[in-house]
């Protein structure tokens, strides 16, 4: 990369993340969230999305907009990276999973915010693709498995807390089992290829659930292979 390309990038990702602090506040109502902490803001500059889209899309790499990576899959809108990390109130002792690798993104954020990322992705290439990427960028604390995320990944539970980046017919019950008590999961909830709830549901010492909406969002749908 030349470093005009790499100035430009710079420029864009600047641009961005103040794009990203200001619909915070614009949409504070909604979420409860008047900005973002300064720890999930970090964790965004840290995080170059141009290495996790194709060559193709570069120019594009930091509009506040998602982007297809390919098989019908995309890298979600900035905006919503740093709503849903914000949502899930990382510790940097936690063991957080997310649900719908991708290009690997959103795993990259929250590997600046927490001790242990472990991610699932259906679709092998695409878990393939992200692992050379986190590789790439020297990225330690994430780990990769192609696998079906309704089912979550039992071997490695309980977790602090949960991300899901597809949009589930309903909150898939393994989760919920698999979520440590004060953890919280972030998963939106509805019909594919329609608007949908983004929630947040968090689990109490006692094991009772409570959940919240929080936005009308649009994710690919979540699907199970069983």
């Amino acid at each position: 990369m030349s470093d005009r390309q790499t100035e430009n990038h710079a420029e864009a990702h600047r641009w961005l993340l103040e794009r990203v602090r200001a619909e915070t506040c614009e949409t504070a109502r909604s979420t409860g969230l008047n900005e973002l902490s300064d720890r999930v803001i970090e964790a965004m500059a840290a995080t170059p999305r141009h290495c996790f889209v194709a060559p193709e899309q570069q120019d594009w790499a930091y509009a506040d907009m998602p982007l297809p990576i390919g098989r019908g899959q995309t890298i979600s809108q900035p905006f919503i990276v740093a709503l849903m990390t914000e949502l899930l109130a990382p510790e940097p002792e936690d063991i957080v999973l997310e649900i719908g690798t991708g290009s690997g993104y959103q795993a990259a954020v929250l590997a600046h915010l927490v001790q242990q990322v472990y991610t699932l992705e259906r679709i092998p290439e695409l878990a393939n693709l992200a692992t050379q990427r986190l590789r790439e960028l020297g990225v330690a604390n994430v780990v990769v498995r192609a696998g079906n995320g309704v089912q979550g990944w039992e071997e490695q539970a309980l977790f602090d807390g949960i991300i899901v980046t597809a949009a589930a017919a309903e909150v898939p019950p393994a989760l919920v089992q698999q979520l440590k008590p004060g953890g919280r999961l972030v998963i939106p909830v509805g019909p594919p290829h329609r608007t949908q709830d983004l929630r947040v549901l968090e689990k109490d010492a006692q094991g009772v659930v409570r959940s919240r909406s929080v936005l009308p969002v649009v994710f690919v749908p979540l699907i199970s292979d069983r």
